[in-house]
Protein backbone atom coordinates (compact mmCIF):
# COMPACT_ATOMS: atom_id res chain seq x y z
CA UNK A 1 0.00 0.00 0.00
CA UNK A 2 0.83 3.41 -0.71
CA UNK A 3 -0.19 6.54 1.03
CA UNK A 4 -0.28 10.39 -1.34
CA UNK A 5 -1.57 13.39 -0.51
CA UNK A 6 -2.13 17.28 -2.27
CA UNK A 7 -3.26 20.18 -1.60
CA UNK A 8 -5.63 21.62 -4.47
CA UNK A 9 -5.39 25.60 -4.79
CA UNK A 10 -7.81 26.34 -2.85
CA UNK A 11 -6.99 24.52 0.05
CA UNK A 12 -8.98 21.19 0.00
CA UNK A 13 -6.81 18.34 1.27
CA UNK A 14 -6.96 14.68 -1.02
CA UNK A 15 -5.25 12.26 0.48
CA UNK A 16 -5.30 7.99 -0.64
CA UNK A 17 -4.11 4.96 0.63
CA UNK A 18 -3.94 2.87 -2.60
CA UNK A 19 -3.95 -0.83 -2.46
CA UNK A 20 -4.32 -2.38 -5.86
CA UNK A 21 -5.07 -5.62 -5.10
CA UNK A 22 -8.06 -4.99 -3.09
CA UNK A 23 -11.27 -5.11 -5.27
CA UNK A 24 -13.00 -1.75 -4.07
CA UNK A 25 -12.80 1.19 -3.62
CA UNK A 26 -13.86 4.15 -1.13
CA UNK A 27 -14.46 7.64 -1.03
CA UNK A 28 -15.37 9.83 1.29
CA UNK A 29 -15.48 13.81 1.96
CA UNK A 30 -14.75 15.29 5.55
CA UNK A 31 -16.03 18.27 6.43
CA UNK A 32 -14.91 19.17 9.79
CA UNK A 33 -17.68 20.98 11.30
CA UNK A 34 -20.25 19.59 13.27
CA UNK A 35 -22.07 20.88 16.52
CA UNK A 36 -19.82 22.17 18.41
CA UNK A 37 -19.29 24.87 15.67
CA UNK A 38 -22.61 25.91 16.05
CA UNK A 39 -24.14 28.58 18.18
CA UNK A 40 -27.21 27.85 20.90
CA UNK A 41 -29.79 30.24 17.91
CA UNK A 42 -28.40 27.18 15.03
CA UNK A 43 -28.36 24.48 17.18
CA UNK A 44 -28.98 21.33 14.23
CA UNK A 45 -27.91 23.27 11.86
CA UNK A 46 -24.99 20.21 10.87
CA UNK A 47 -27.40 17.98 10.71
CA UNK A 48 -30.02 19.54 9.22
CA UNK A 49 -27.60 20.54 6.42
CA UNK A 50 -26.53 16.82 5.56
CA UNK A 51 -29.72 15.76 5.34
CA UNK A 52 -30.58 18.92 2.53
CA UNK A 53 -27.38 17.82 0.75
CA UNK A 54 -29.06 14.61 -0.44
CA UNK A 55 -31.68 16.87 -1.87
CA UNK A 56 -29.80 17.87 -5.05
CA UNK A 57 -28.73 20.98 -6.75
CA UNK A 58 -28.91 21.98 -10.42
CA UNK A 59 -27.12 19.07 -11.96
CA UNK A 60 -29.02 16.51 -9.51
CA UNK A 61 -32.54 16.37 -8.42
CA UNK A 62 -33.00 13.89 -4.90
CA UNK A 63 -34.26 11.33 -7.35
CA UNK A 64 -31.19 11.46 -9.40
CA UNK A 65 -29.28 11.33 -6.40
CA UNK A 66 -30.83 7.64 -4.98
CA UNK A 67 -31.09 6.41 -8.69
CA UNK A 68 -27.58 6.96 -9.76
CA UNK A 69 -26.02 5.95 -6.48
CA UNK A 70 -28.33 2.61 -7.10
CA UNK A 71 -26.94 2.21 -10.90
CA UNK A 72 -23.37 2.76 -9.43
CA UNK A 73 -23.94 0.13 -7.02
CA UNK A 74 -22.64 2.34 -4.39
CA UNK A 75 -23.07 1.59 -0.60
CA UNK A 76 -23.29 5.32 0.42
CA UNK A 77 -24.68 7.38 3.28
CA UNK A 78 -23.77 10.25 5.35
CA UNK A 79 -22.95 10.92 9.11
CA UNK A 80 -22.69 14.14 11.29
CA UNK A 81 -21.00 14.13 14.84
CA UNK A 82 -19.82 16.84 17.22
CA UNK A 83 -17.01 17.78 15.12
CA UNK A 84 -17.16 15.90 11.62
CA UNK A 85 -20.12 15.82 8.71
CA UNK A 86 -18.55 12.52 6.42
CA UNK A 87 -20.58 12.03 3.31
CA UNK A 88 -18.98 8.89 1.84
CA UNK A 89 -19.50 5.82 -0.68
CA UNK A 90 -17.85 2.36 -1.52
CA UNK A 91 -17.97 1.14 -4.84
CA UNK A 92 -16.14 -0.78 -7.52
CA UNK A 93 -13.13 0.73 -9.32
CA UNK A 94 -14.49 1.16 -12.29
CA UNK A 95 -17.42 3.56 -11.27
CA UNK A 96 -15.01 5.82 -9.41
CA UNK A 97 -15.98 8.90 -11.81
CA UNK A 98 -19.78 8.58 -11.54
CA UNK A 99 -19.62 8.36 -8.08
CA UNK A 100 -17.03 11.13 -7.29
CA UNK A 101 -19.36 13.65 -9.40
CA UNK A 102 -22.18 12.59 -7.23
CA UNK A 103 -20.22 12.56 -4.46
CA UNK A 104 -19.09 15.69 -4.74
CA UNK A 105 -22.28 17.73 -6.04
CA UNK A 106 -23.57 16.53 -2.36
CA UNK A 107 -21.54 19.19 -0.93
CA UNK A 108 -22.84 21.77 -3.55
CA UNK A 109 -26.93 21.98 -2.70
CA UNK A 110 -28.96 24.51 -4.02
CA UNK A 111 -31.17 25.16 -0.09
CA UNK A 112 -34.29 25.50 -1.80
CA UNK A 113 -36.76 26.28 0.66
CA UNK A 114 -39.26 24.23 -0.13
CA UNK A 115 -36.68 21.21 0.28
CA UNK A 116 -35.74 23.26 3.79
CA UNK A 117 -39.39 23.82 4.93
CA UNK A 118 -40.25 19.57 3.95
CA UNK A 119 -37.28 18.01 5.34
CA UNK A 120 -37.49 20.13 8.40
CA UNK A 121 -40.62 18.00 9.53
CA UNK A 122 -38.14 14.85 8.73
CA UNK A 123 -35.57 16.36 11.21
CA UNK A 124 -38.60 17.02 14.08
CA UNK A 125 -39.92 13.55 13.34
CA UNK A 126 -36.21 12.23 13.69
CA UNK A 127 -35.73 13.98 16.96
CA UNK A 128 -39.09 12.83 18.97
CA UNK A 129 -37.94 9.06 17.55
CA UNK A 130 -34.52 9.81 19.56
CA UNK A 131 -36.26 11.43 22.42
CA UNK A 132 -38.11 8.34 22.48
CA UNK A 133 -35.42 6.08 22.73
CA UNK A 134 -33.69 6.59 26.71
CA UNK A 135 -30.51 5.11 26.19
CA UNK A 136 -29.97 7.31 23.49
CA UNK A 137 -31.87 10.27 25.53
CA UNK A 138 -29.65 9.95 28.37
CA UNK A 139 -26.24 10.44 26.43
CA UNK A 140 -27.07 13.23 25.02
CA UNK A 141 -28.43 14.70 27.91
CA UNK A 142 -25.04 13.71 29.92
CA UNK A 143 -23.26 15.79 27.02
CA UNK A 144 -25.58 18.83 27.23
CA UNK A 145 -24.74 18.73 31.41
CA UNK A 146 -21.20 17.77 31.40
CA UNK A 147 -19.89 20.15 28.66
CA UNK A 148 -21.96 22.98 30.07
CA UNK A 149 -20.65 26.08 28.12
CA UNK A 150 -18.48 24.37 25.84
CA UNK A 151 -19.49 23.22 22.12
CA UNK A 152 -19.38 20.00 22.93
CA UNK A 153 -22.29 20.51 25.08
CA UNK A 154 -24.24 21.01 21.83
CA UNK A 155 -26.80 18.25 20.54
CA UNK A 156 -26.03 16.57 17.04
CA UNK A 157 -29.62 16.81 16.32
CA UNK A 158 -30.81 20.16 17.86
CA UNK A 159 -33.83 20.37 19.72
CA UNK A 160 -37.40 21.06 18.80
CA UNK A 161 -37.20 24.67 19.18
CA UNK A 162 -34.04 25.37 17.57
CA UNK A 163 -34.76 23.42 14.65
CA UNK A 164 -38.24 24.70 14.38
CA UNK A 165 -37.00 28.06 14.71
CA UNK A 166 -34.01 27.50 11.97
CA UNK A 167 -34.42 29.44 8.81
CA UNK A 168 -32.79 28.64 5.57
CA UNK A 169 -31.63 31.82 5.36
CA UNK A 170 -29.18 30.34 8.95
CA UNK A 171 -28.71 27.33 6.85
CA UNK A 172 -27.38 29.01 3.77
CA UNK A 173 -25.03 31.11 5.90
CA UNK A 174 -23.53 28.25 7.90
CA UNK A 175 -22.91 26.36 4.78
CA UNK A 176 -21.06 29.28 3.29
CA UNK A 177 -18.72 29.52 6.09
CA UNK A 178 -18.07 26.00 7.16
CA UNK A 179 -18.69 24.36 3.86
CA UNK A 180 -15.49 26.08 2.33
CA UNK A 181 -12.63 24.02 0.33
CA UNK A 182 -9.91 24.66 3.22
CA UNK A 183 -12.27 22.99 5.83
CA UNK A 184 -12.78 19.93 4.16
CA UNK A 185 -10.82 16.87 3.62
CA UNK A 186 -11.23 14.37 0.65
CA UNK A 187 -9.79 11.10 1.57
CA UNK A 188 -9.58 7.69 -0.93
CA UNK A 189 -8.96 3.87 0.39
CA UNK A 190 -8.40 0.95 -1.76
CA UNK A 191 -8.25 0.76 -5.49
CA UNK A 192 -7.61 3.90 -6.57
CA UNK A 193 -5.68 5.45 -9.10
CA UNK A 194 -4.32 8.77 -7.92
CA UNK A 195 -4.09 10.04 -11.20
CA UNK A 196 -7.41 9.76 -12.12
CA UNK A 197 -8.43 10.76 -8.38
CA UNK A 198 -6.80 14.02 -8.50
CA UNK A 199 -8.28 14.99 -11.91
CA UNK A 200 -11.74 14.38 -10.65
CA UNK A 201 -10.96 16.53 -7.56
CA UNK A 202 -9.80 19.58 -10.06
CA UNK A 203 -12.88 19.34 -12.22
CA UNK A 204 -15.17 18.53 -9.63
CA UNK A 205 -13.88 20.33 -6.52
CA UNK A 206 -11.46 22.95 -8.08
CA UNK A 207 -13.92 26.10 -7.96
CA UNK A 208 -14.76 25.41 -4.18
CA UNK A 209 -14.42 28.74 -2.93
CA UNK A 210 -11.41 29.01 -0.34
CA UNK A 211 -10.87 29.28 3.15
CA UNK A 212 -10.80 27.79 6.32
CA UNK A 213 -13.17 29.26 9.31
CA UNK A 214 -11.85 28.56 12.95
CA UNK A 215 -13.18 26.48 15.19
CA UNK A 216 -14.49 27.66 18.10
CA UNK A 217 -12.39 26.78 21.65
CA UNK A 218 -12.63 27.64 24.85
CA UNK A 219 -11.35 25.88 28.24
CA UNK A 220 -14.48 24.92 30.40
CA UNK A 221 -14.62 22.79 33.52
CA UNK A 222 -16.95 20.25 33.45
CA UNK A 223 -20.08 20.92 35.39
CA UNK A 224 -19.59 17.98 38.27
CA UNK A 225 -23.90 17.97 38.22
CA UNK A 226 -26.20 15.29 39.40
CA UNK A 227 -29.15 15.50 37.18
CA UNK A 228 -32.06 13.55 36.82
CA UNK A 229 -34.82 13.58 34.08
CA UNK A 230 -38.22 12.18 35.09
CA UNK A 231 -39.64 9.36 32.76
CA UNK A 232 -42.25 6.92 33.46
CA UNK A 233 -39.99 3.88 32.51
CA UNK A 234 -39.39 0.73 34.08
CA UNK A 235 -35.70 0.78 33.86
CA UNK A 236 -33.38 4.13 35.05
CA UNK A 237 -31.04 4.69 32.23
CA UNK A 238 -27.64 6.49 33.88
CA UNK A 239 -24.32 7.83 32.71
CA UNK A 240 -20.99 9.47 34.58
CA UNK A 241 -19.06 11.12 32.41
CA UNK A 242 -14.38 12.37 33.55
CA UNK A 243 -12.10 13.70 31.92
CA UNK A 244 -9.91 11.55 29.89
CA UNK A 245 -7.11 12.10 26.97
CA UNK A 246 -7.97 13.82 23.75
CA UNK A 247 -7.33 13.14 20.11
CA UNK A 248 -4.07 14.36 19.95
CA UNK A 249 -2.57 12.82 23.84
CA UNK A 250 -0.54 9.91 23.51
CA UNK A 251 -1.72 8.10 26.15
CA UNK A 252 -5.22 7.82 24.19
CA UNK A 253 -3.85 4.36 23.18
CA UNK A 254 -3.82 3.45 26.89
CA UNK A 255 -7.49 5.01 27.65
CA UNK A 256 -8.45 2.63 24.83
CA UNK A 257 -7.43 -0.32 26.62
CA UNK A 258 -8.43 0.94 30.24
CA UNK A 259 -11.91 1.31 28.82
CA UNK A 260 -11.66 -2.17 27.13
CA UNK A 261 -10.46 -3.66 30.12
CA UNK A 262 -12.85 -2.29 32.53
CA UNK A 263 -15.96 -1.71 30.57
CA UNK A 264 -16.36 -4.02 27.04
CA UNK A 265 -19.42 -4.91 26.91
CA UNK A 266 -18.31 -8.80 27.09
CA UNK A 267 -15.45 -9.90 29.80
CA UNK A 268 -14.42 -6.61 31.36
CA UNK A 269 -14.84 -5.93 35.15
CA UNK A 270 -17.72 -4.31 35.04
CA UNK A 271 -19.67 -7.35 32.88
CA UNK A 272 -18.53 -9.46 35.77
CA UNK A 273 -19.53 -6.96 38.29
CA UNK A 274 -22.49 -6.50 37.06
CA UNK A 275 -24.20 -7.61 34.14
CA UNK A 276 -23.37 -11.45 34.42
CA UNK A 277 -24.70 -11.76 37.79
CA UNK A 278 -28.16 -10.19 36.69
CA UNK A 279 -27.57 -6.75 38.37
CA UNK A 280 -27.56 -4.68 35.37
CA UNK A 281 -28.81 -5.08 31.66
CA UNK A 282 -25.74 -2.99 30.56
CA UNK A 283 -22.66 -1.50 32.54
CA UNK A 284 -20.21 -0.33 29.91
CA UNK A 285 -17.56 2.38 30.18
CA UNK A 286 -16.53 3.93 26.86
CA UNK A 287 -13.47 6.46 25.64
CA UNK A 288 -14.20 9.17 23.20
CA UNK A 289 -11.95 11.48 22.21
CA UNK A 290 -12.17 14.69 20.66
CA UNK A 291 -10.13 17.97 19.66
CA UNK A 292 -8.84 19.42 22.68
CA UNK A 293 -10.98 17.05 24.71
CA UNK A 294 -11.31 13.46 25.63
CA UNK A 295 -14.29 11.89 28.05
CA UNK A 296 -14.83 8.86 30.13
CA UNK A 297 -18.37 7.84 29.52
CA UNK A 298 -19.95 5.24 32.03
CA UNK A 299 -23.19 3.85 31.03
CA UNK A 300 -26.07 1.62 33.35
CA UNK A 301 -29.04 0.66 32.74
CA UNK A 302 -31.12 -1.58 35.69
CA UNK A 303 -34.13 -1.60 36.93
CA UNK A 304 -34.92 1.48 39.60
CA UNK A 305 -34.15 -0.35 43.01
CA UNK A 306 -30.94 -1.66 42.01
CA UNK A 307 -29.49 1.61 40.59
CA UNK A 308 -28.44 2.87 43.67
CA UNK A 309 -26.63 0.12 44.47
CA UNK A 310 -24.73 -0.76 41.27
CA UNK A 311 -23.51 2.89 40.98
CA UNK A 312 -22.03 2.25 44.20
CA UNK A 313 -20.57 -0.85 42.87
CA UNK A 314 -19.18 0.90 39.60
CA UNK A 315 -17.43 3.18 41.86
CA UNK A 316 -15.88 0.51 43.73
CA UNK A 317 -14.44 -0.88 40.39
CA UNK A 318 -13.02 2.28 39.56
CA UNK A 319 -11.51 2.83 42.78
CA UNK A 320 -10.06 -0.26 42.83
CA UNK A 321 -8.62 0.56 39.35
CA UNK A 322 -7.31 4.11 40.51
CA UNK A 323 -5.41 2.50 43.28
CA UNK A 324 -4.45 -0.75 41.92
CA UNK A 325 -3.86 -0.14 37.56
CA UNK A 326 -4.86 -3.56 36.13
CA UNK A 327 -3.05 -6.60 35.54
CA UNK A 328 -0.58 -8.17 33.49
CA UNK A 329 -3.15 -10.81 31.92
CA UNK A 330 -5.49 -8.20 31.62
CA UNK A 331 -3.77 -5.81 29.73
CA UNK A 332 -2.48 -8.41 27.02
CA UNK A 333 -6.22 -9.42 26.53
CA UNK A 334 -7.27 -5.97 25.80
CA UNK A 335 -4.30 -5.59 23.46
CA UNK A 336 -5.48 -8.68 21.38
CA UNK A 337 -9.33 -7.39 21.38
CA UNK A 338 -8.23 -4.23 20.60
CA UNK A 339 -5.87 -5.03 17.79
CA UNK A 340 -8.15 -7.79 16.41
CA UNK A 341 -10.52 -5.04 16.09
CA UNK A 342 -8.30 -2.78 14.38
CA UNK A 343 -7.36 -5.49 11.60
CA UNK A 344 -10.82 -6.59 11.17
CA UNK A 345 -12.07 -3.46 10.53
CA UNK A 346 -9.42 -2.55 7.78
CA UNK A 347 -9.49 -5.60 6.19
CA UNK A 348 -12.16 -3.26 3.83
CA UNK A 349 -11.32 -0.10 1.83
CA UNK A 350 -14.77 1.26 3.94
CA UNK A 351 -13.29 0.04 7.14
CA UNK A 352 -9.53 2.14 6.22
CA UNK A 353 -11.44 5.56 5.17
CA UNK A 354 -12.76 6.16 8.27
CA UNK A 355 -8.97 5.90 10.06
CA UNK A 356 -7.74 7.91 7.18
CA UNK A 357 -9.77 10.55 7.18
CA UNK A 358 -9.88 10.88 11.00
CA UNK A 359 -6.23 10.70 11.52
CA UNK A 360 -5.84 13.58 9.02
CA UNK A 361 -8.37 16.37 10.66
CA UNK A 362 -7.57 15.44 13.58
CA UNK A 363 -3.47 15.16 14.05
CA UNK A 364 -2.64 15.89 9.63
CA UNK A 365 -1.26 12.29 10.20
CA UNK A 366 -1.23 9.51 8.13
CA UNK A 367 -0.98 6.02 10.02
CA UNK A 368 -1.17 2.66 8.91
CA UNK A 369 -2.69 -0.39 10.29
CA UNK A 370 0.80 -1.32 11.63
CA UNK A 371 1.29 1.91 13.25
CA UNK A 372 -1.81 1.73 15.18
CA UNK A 373 -0.75 -2.54 16.09
CA UNK A 374 2.64 -0.86 16.87
CA UNK A 375 1.27 1.50 19.23
CA UNK A 376 -1.34 -0.66 21.02
CA UNK A 377 1.93 -3.08 22.01
CA UNK A 378 3.89 -0.39 23.21
CA UNK A 379 1.55 0.46 25.95
CA UNK A 380 3.12 -0.53 29.17
CA UNK A 381 1.59 -1.25 32.85
CA UNK A 382 3.59 2.50 33.99
CA UNK A 383 1.77 3.98 31.42
CA UNK A 384 -1.66 3.03 32.33
CA UNK A 385 -0.74 4.26 36.15
CA UNK A 386 0.34 7.64 34.23
CA UNK A 387 -3.11 7.87 32.37
CA UNK A 388 -5.29 7.07 35.64
CA UNK A 389 -2.90 9.57 37.74
CA UNK A 390 -3.57 11.93 34.82
CA UNK A 391 -7.36 11.08 34.14
CA UNK A 392 -8.69 8.58 36.79
CA UNK A 393 -12.10 6.79 36.35
CA UNK A 394 -13.47 9.46 38.62
CA UNK A 395 -17.15 10.38 38.49
CA UNK A 396 -17.98 14.48 37.67
CA UNK A 397 -20.94 14.28 35.85
CA UNK A 398 -24.28 11.96 36.79
CA UNK A 399 -27.18 12.38 34.62
CA UNK A 400 -30.20 9.52 34.28
CA UNK A 401 -33.29 9.25 32.52
CA UNK A 402 -36.06 7.20 34.33
CA UNK A 403 -38.68 7.08 37.20
CA UNK A 404 -36.31 8.27 40.21
CA UNK A 405 -36.00 11.58 41.14
CA UNK A 406 -33.17 11.35 43.41
CA UNK A 407 -29.97 9.32 43.67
Amino acid sequence: MTFQQHQLSNGLQVIAEINPSACSSALGFFVNTGACDETCEVGGVSHFLEHMAFKGNDRFTADDVNRVFDELGAQYNASTSEEVTLYYAAILPEYLPGTFELLANLLRPALRTEDFETEKQVILEEIGMYDDMPAFLVLEKAMEVHFEGHPLCQSVLGSIDTVSRLTVDQMRGYFAERYRAGNITLAAAGNVDWNELLELAEAHCGNWPQGSPERLRCDCPPAGKTVLFARPLNQQHLVTMGAAPSATDRLRFAAELVSVIVGDDTGSRLYWELVDPGHAESADLSYNDYQGAGLWSTYLCSTPDQAARNLARIREVYAEVNRDGVTPDELEQARTKVASRVVLQSERPMGRLASLGGNWLHRQEYRTIEDDLRDLDGVTLADIRELLEAYPLTKVTTVGVGPLESI
